[in-house]
């Protein structure tokens, strides 16, 4: 098993933590390997980035992302700058807050759209976590991970005041996908 994924959206959403904690999720505390790369415009906050996560059975020999499996677009500057190296086969999920121009995804089979943001604001009273519903929602629909072993990456990377809100906006983005799946 070798799974591709792309977080993508503006800096400061918190997806470079995404992809730490999916990372440290499949290497920790599910005996798998995987690497994390990340990229982002020269303006750091605000401007497009992604974060790249493999994950594998076996050794990574080139951490690099060419065509993703699983591709998150938080953003639409996001979605039309990474948007292209999609495949026909991959998961593409959408947060319908920021993203509303599809176009670029032709021929794309599974996408996926839903409010990432205001999920996280309605359960959390914060946008601070769409991340973390967004990982919720990621793991929910494909499994690439064990919930319980995203769910101890999370609390093992996020401050101690703020485990709460981050669970219950894990559990929001998890309930949420496998009810559509």
């Amino acid at each position: 098993m070798r799974k591709e994924i792309v977080l993508s959206g503006f800096g400061g959403q918190g997806l470079v933590l995404g992809g730490i904690i999916l990372a440290e999720a499949a290497v920790l505390y599910q005996g798998k390997q995987a690497t994390h790369t990340q990229s982002y415009g020269p303006e750091a906050r605000g401007g497009a980035s992604k974060s790249e996560v493999i994950i594998s059975d076996e050794e990574v020999n080139y951490p690099e992302i060419d065509c993703p499996d699983i591709f998150l677009a938080m953003t639409q500057d996001a979605l039309n700058k990474y948007g292209e190296a999609v495949k026909k086969e991959s998961i593409v999920i959408i947060d319908t807050e920021y993203v509303t121009d599809l176009s670029v995804l032709k021929d794309i089979k599974r996408i996926y759209q839903f409010p990432i943001t205001e999920i996280s604001k309605r359960e959390t009273g914060k946008a601070l976590s769409a991340n973390i519903v967004a990982l919720g929602i990621i793991v929910g629909l494909t499994g690439v991970v064990e919930k319980d072993n995203l769910e101890k990456a999370v609390l093992k990377r996020v401050p101690p005041a703020t485990k709460e809100m981050n669970l219950k906006a894990l559990n929001a983005g998890f309930e949420l996908a496998q009810k559509t799946n």
